[in-house]
């Protein structure tokens, strides 16, 4: 095993307050538009403008799912 995956921190549980990686939120697009998404805190969502979706987070991961995502205005 690389030694870079057995140093990082995992999370026990996360809760609202929780950030997610900046890296993760580097590479992750959105998988209808392939735009960049942006994260909200508040919400524990990926953000879409461009598709005008939100992804959600549950438990740590995202949710990359479009019948999973939230349609903003909702």
């Amino acid at each position: 095993m690389s030694d870079d995956v057995e140093d990082a921190p995992v999370p026990a549980k996360p809760d609202a307050g929780s950030k997610i990686d900046p890296r993760l939120l580097e590479i992750l697009v959105c998988p209808v538009t392939r735009s960049q998404l942006s994260y909200d805190a508040a919400r524990q969502e990926l953000i879409s403008s461009a598709a005008q979706l939100a992804y959600p987070i549950r438990d740590g991961a995202p949710i990359m799912l479009p019948e999973e995502a939230r349609k903003l205005g909702d």
